[in-house]
């Protein structure tokens, strides 16, 4: 198998999946408990935490625990209870579908799919409230300049305060993609909430975190137990937030050589495919190519790689899989014939020299097959 797909899903790190372990027929205790093995399991569900947000410049209690990064972005959205908020055009559906419920509006994007800071300063009215703004993008690996974003926000704050209004602005960014290959930092971000997944940096799938700054106050997703300073009442998933921690801790730990091991096999890979134009041709992430054939349908490419054992995709999986044309590759101005013949590919771990070569020619090989077809 060649796996070309981490940006859907990675496979559990073997450091994180040995941490995990225990929890699941040894410390199984719930952490709500009075004894003290489960104020044991407590401690070292709040030291994972804790290494969670060090590794994004934050504290533990800074952090609230969900089931992944659709629930972070719908629950940094309850910090509007009022007002308007703005979106990038080519954010996540989990940011798009909830955004509408709060009168959003789009961003717009160059080709590249970076954000134009100058249609975003002109929709900056009294009435917006949240920001979001991924930190890189989950269909072209686009990063976006969130340090000059934060420092825009910060001059209409204190525009809004020259002039009496008090209504917040508040910056979220869902970093689900970037942690693996980007130094992130919030406070170098500017960010008032930020949207963590454990599944994409090789930790348990079903795990993520949001960020929350101190001034910040977000509504409760649900009601009980008052766990996660009463944001998210329930028994805390305890395994899959040990595994999460390490997780991070590994990818912190190498993300110079991820970034150096990527970024080479990007280049072999790109060097030896043909008739192709490549889509996300600046400030992309190491291991993302988006490759377009025009006039071939991508969807067959898929299939045909597959049974070659080479697994890539066309875009977001929760999209592709219900056939929908990628919001994102029309953000950034491809035609429906464009669209239709692109695909993602996203290095990680599981890949090496020999498999990029290997997928170079079985790739060159389906795309001859196709336009023999006409």
């Amino acid at each position: 198998m060649i796996y070309l797909d981490h940006a859907a899903a990675t496979p559990v790190n073997k450091k994180a999946l040995e941490a995990m372990r225990p929890y699941f027929d040894e410390d199984f205790f719930n952490p709500s408990a009075a004894y003290l093995p489960a104020k044991k399991v407590a401690h070292e569900y709040e030291e994972a935490k804790g290494v969670i947000a060090h590794a994004i410049g934050a504290k533990a209690n800074d952090l609230v625990i969900t089931a992944g990064a659709t629930e972070a972005n719908n629950l940094a959205f309850s910090a509007v209870l009022d007002g308007r908020v703005l979106y990038l055009a080519t954010e996540h559906d989990s940011v798009r579908k909830v955004a509408e419920q709060y009168s959003g509006e789009a961003i717009e994007v160059d080709k590249n799919g970076r954000i134009d800071l100058n249609d975003l300063k002109a929709k900056i009215t009294d009435d917006v409230i949240l920001i979001s703004v991924a930190l890189a993008n989950n269909e072209l690996g686009t990063i976006q300049p969130l340090s000059e974003i934060a420092s825009l926000i910060r001059e209409v704050r204190l525009n809004r305060l020259s002039r009496g209004v008090k209504r917040p602005l508040y910056l979220h960014s869902d970093a689900s993609q970037a942690m693996n290959l980007l130094n992130v930092n919030v406070a170098r971000l500017g960010v008032d909430l930020l949207t963590l997944n454990s599944a994409k940096v090789y930790g348990p799938k079903g795990v993520g975190a949001l960020y929350v700054s101190h001034d910040v106050k977000l509504k409760p997703a649900s009601y009980g137990g008052g766990q996660e300073q009463g944001l998210r009442s329930g028994t805390e998933n305890v395994p899959g937030v040990i595994g999460f921690a390490k997780a991070v801790e590994e990818a912190t730990k190498h993300l110079n050589g991820n970034r150096k091991k990527y970024a080479e096999l990007k280049k072999i890979l790109l060097s030896e495919l043909k008739d192709y134009e490549l889509v996300n041709k600046k400030h992309s992430l190491d291991n993302f190519i988006v490759l377009c054939y025009n006039g071939i349908d991508a969807e067959r490419l898929i299939f045909l790689l597959e049974d070659k054992g080479v697994y890539v995709s066309t875009g977001a999986a929760c999209a592709a899989n219900k056939g929908a044309k990628s919001h994102v590759l029309a953000a950034i101005g491809l035609s429906d014939s464009e669209i239709n013949g692109s695909l993602r590919l996203t290095l990680g771990e599981t890949n090496d020299e020999e498999q990029i070569h290997e997928a170079a020619r079985l790739i060159n090989e389906a795309v001859t097959l196709e336009k023999s077809r006409g």
